[in-house]
């Protein structure tokens, strides 16, 4: 009997698989299509076990679909711009090509052992100019359409590193990797319109029924529709050209609550004293320092200065209100302009506290009012009762007050009612090298002039350097100096390169036609399009989706994409992660010491005997050093261990754990399928026919009908769970060899997605003809299904205590007399009859004593 021996067969079957063209998609017309894409990966140079676990996933449902008559398009590629390419130049030298490329390599040489069906033909790096080049034309056919525009914006600048800073960037005031001061500045960019699909963004989120819950409530948060009044307070005492203040709120039921009015560090007003009053300038720079994240500013001391200016109450002429410069309002939502209601708003409560202002209450709760110790928030749904609202506002939700405020002031010509959206416009704009450059010159005498097609690509110079901070581009003069397009004249190209987000926006559509000449091909995008499966981290839920969603719609409305690629991803999976125990000591000055996993055993370090403290069920991470190297365990074990471990522990949206223990026991198992398989090859096997046959037959096939639902919910787990139930099956049953190879040839189908290598051993073994995968994917005969007895559980006064197997259609007499002829029924009856038995057709039979 032969081992299993993975490291010679998982080779073989990926040589035969790609010298057949096996995975290589075909645009066929006569076939369904299937497109699974798993979220492509950046590339640091090594894979992990969670891209083990993400394109394995991604596999099983293309192996699966192939199987089922589908044309399937799987393929890969790298999002290869950004800034850690930059930082290897800087820390280690060398160029931020030579890093990405030669990682791209390493990773790509790490993942085809693990089989998976990929098309590598399609294969692409965003920093392909190739790519960038097609990205930079659809840049100019949104420029063209209205959806990319340029405008003055604040934002976080790094004096040290010279270049912008996301908001996630900026800790405690400081650049992420060079400590210094961030700085607020007004700096002209590049926009995508993406608000002026706010409100359809929101509404298709509904159609988006094989999306995650989850994702479709953060996306919905972050989009943020709210409904408001927009007034214009008159002002007392302001610059000329300050008469008014535009204020938008949500809450125009609290009104008659508001004791101040406040302004943005950054509305134009306060600009203006900026300049006027030192005071404000040295207030207003100490705002611009802290972070400009809303959770930065929530958790920030909340400050204000008085301007001196008042502004009148809207309601009540008699009525006027201090305005302050507050550094926790933003510029770019609303109007950069708030009134504050203290007794209804938490950061309004704390402000007024500080500077004592009034807190004045507008309503109470409906029962058990309580004085106001701290602002009263209720629910959104939650009555309360107005002590100072509008006309028949007695008992309301504040939902309700809501909508009556706003038509009250417009009735009385106070403001309109508003929707507004929390999604603001898509900066684009990075001062950095490695990325696509942006394709527009800056002409003198023409103003911003779009490159012509076909300059295109506007390709990266490679002699650049990172001795100095800041964007070679800057510093580079060949490249940057360059002719106006429009009139010839002496130009400068824009040094700012693209937003990595934009290369990850349509990297899908690309795939689809990836050596095409334009973005895409009318009718490759039209046969492959939409995504049938996407598969990726729950870390991706907001921007990347909500950008890509946004820029298939802007690809429709260039010409790019077909209208129904609109909404790019049918279905979405968000797997969970793979994780593992933290092993740590502690040094002399009681530091955490990390180790790794292979260098502890029984939880003692195998070089030195020391315990080891040990934490469950971490991520794993470079820095805690409790990674497991997929390639070890390819070494070892061989990639369909892998592959199973990962597929077969919890359901795939939730974590699982690795250890080498479940390791160990996924390789024992596959080795066992392959001994039970050599051994049905070898003749073992009852006589032909019989109900034996029929029991296999009949297991196979629920096994089948299973496996299958099992695979379409991604519900991969429970798929292994009847791969496990029907080989033990197979393992004890007495059936003839005709049945038992027959029943291992469709085990090897129904194993085949998740351990292709082993599954392509057995169907070979069974005399399958082709590949596994390439085989019709079985089909479970619903005769077969219908079970003929049914096994019921007997409770003796309430406690399950035996069992009986019975005719499906017996009638329930006859049960009765199985049920009271049952050992363990006669012996607790003790001759006696029962008070009550009771069947329950096909359920349960209950035995009163």
């Amino acid at each position: 009997m032969s081992r299993y021996e993975p490291s010679q067969s998982e080779a073989k079957w990926q040589q035969a698989w790609d010298a057949a063209g096996v995975f290589t998609a075909r645009r066929d017309p006569a076939k369904p299509k299937y497109y699974v894409l798993e979220m492509f990966p950046y590339p640091s140079g090594r894979i992990h076990m969670g891209h083990v676990r993400n394109y394995t996933m991604g596999d099983v449902v293309a192996r699966y679909k192939m199987s089922c008559g589908y044309s399937v398009l799987h393929p890969m590629g790298w999002d290869a711009f950004g800034m850690p390419a930059e930082n290897a130049a800087m820390e280690r030298g060398g160029h931020p090509k030579d890093w990405t490329y030669g990682n791209i390599a390493d990773m790509r040489g790490q993942m085809k052992p693990l089989g998976l069906s990929i098309d590598w033909s399609r294969e692409f790096a965003t920093c392909d100019p190739e790519y960038y080049g097609q990205q930079q034309a659809m840049f100019l056919d949104m420029l063209e359409a209205g959806l990319v525009y340029r405008k003055s914006a604040m934002v976080n600048w790094d004096p040290v590193d010279m270049t912008v800073l996301a908001n996630e960037q900026v800790i405690d005031g400081k650049g992420w990797r060079s400590g210094a001061v961030v700085e607020r500045r007004e700096l002209v960019q590049w926009f995508f319109r993406i608000s002026d699909y706010a409100g359809e963004l929101l509404a298709a989120l509904d159609g988006l029924q094989d999306w995650p819950e989850k994702v479709r409530t953060m996306q919905a948060n972050w989009i943020g529709q709210s409904r408001g009044l927009q007034f214009a307070f008159g002002t007392i005492g302001a610059p000329e050209g300050f008469d008014r203040l535009e204020v938008y709120t949500t809450r125009p039921d609290t009104l008659l609550g508001a004791s101040f009015a406040a302004i943005s560090p950054d509305h134009p007003l306060a600009r203006h004293l900026e300049r006027h009053d030192p005071k404000v300038a040295e207030f207003v720079a100490e705002c611009r320092r802290i972070g400009t994240t809303e959770e930065a500013l929530e958790k920030a001391e909340k400050r204000g200065m008085d301007t001196g200016i008042r502004v009148r109450h809207p309601l009540d002429e008699g009525w006027d209100l201090p305005v302050y410069i507050a550094n926790f309002i933003l510029m770019d939502y609303g109007t950069g302009a708030i009134f504050g209601c203290p007794a209804h708003d938490a950061r309004d409560f704390e402000f007024a506290t500080k500077y004592g202002l009034p807190i004045n209450a507008v309503f109470e709760a409906e029962t058990d009012p309580q004085p106001l110790s701290e602002a009263f928030v209720p629910m959104k749904s939650e009555r309360v009762r107005y002590v100072r609202g509008f006309a028949g506002e007695a008992v309301q939700t504040g939902e309700a007050a809501v909508a009556a405020a706003i038509t009250l002031c417009e009735a009385n010509g106070i403001g309109r009612g508003v929707t507004n959206y929390r999604l603001r416009d898509w900066g684009l704009s990075r001062q950095r090298y490695w990325g696509c450059p942006i394709p527009v010159v800056h002409c003198p005498d023409c103003g911003v002039v779009p490159e012509r097609k076909e300059n295109l690509p506007v390709r990266l110079p490679e002699d650049v350097t990172f001795e100095q901070a800041g964007n070679p581009l800057d510093r580079h003069p060949t490249w940057r100096n360059c002719a106006c397009p429009q009139c010839g004249g002496a130009a400068r190209r824009e040094t700012d390169t693209m937003d990595t987000f934009v290369d990850s926006s349509w990297y899908y559509a690309r795939f689809t036609a990836p050596r095409a000449t334009t973005p895409t091909v009318a009718e490759d995008a039209d046969y492959w399009m939409n995504v049938d499966q996407y598969i990726g981290g729950i870390e991706h839920a907001i921007l990347h989706l909500l950008y890509s969603r946004f820029f298939a719609r802007a690809m429709v409305k260039t010409g790019h994409l077909p209208a129904k690629a609109a909404e790019p991803f049918n279905a979405l999976f968000t797997q969970g992660m793979v994780t593992h125990e933290i092993y740590m000591t502690r040094d002399a000055q009681g530091r955490p010491v990390y180790h790794l996993p292979e260098d502890v055993e029984n939880g003692t370090l195998r070089a030195t005997g020391e315990a080891v403290e040990i934490i469950p069920s971490a991520k794993m991470s470079k820095s805690k050093k409790n990674v497991v190297d997929p390639m070890n365990i390819i070494r070892d074990f061989g990639a369909d261990t892998a592959r199973w471990f990962v597929m077969s522990d919890s359901p795939p949206e939730r974590d699982v754990e690795w250890t080498a223990s479940g390791a160990e026991a996924a390789n024992k198992f596959l080795a066992r399928v392959w001994r039970i398989a050599t051994e049905i090859a070898e003749g073992a096997g009852g006589e032909a026919g019989g109900a034996d046959d029929l029991a296999l037959i009949k297991a196979t096939h629920k096994a089948v009908d299973e496996i299958t639902r099992s695979i379409d919910s991604f519900a991969f787990n429970k798929a292994v769970a009847k791969i496990y139930e029907l080989t033990n099956t197979l393992s004890k049953s007495a059936a003839s060899n005709a049945a038992r190879r027959e029943a291992m040839r469709t085990l090897a189908q129904l194993m085949g997605p998740m351990v292709p290598h082993l599954a392509e051993d057995v169907w070979a073994l069974m005399g399958g003809a082709g590949f596994v995968v390439q085989a019709a994917w079985p089909k479970a005969d619903p005769a077969l299904l219908v079970e003929d007895s049914v096994t019921l559980p007997i409770q003796i006064n309430g406690k399950r205590r035996s069992e009986v197997t019975v005719p499906k259609d017996m009638p329930a007499s006859e049960v009765e007399k199985i049920v009271l002829a049952d050992e363990t029924v006669a012996k607790v009856l003790a001759g006696q009859a029962p008070k009550k038995l009771i069947v329950v057709p096909g359920r349960i039979v209950n035995v009163v004593v």
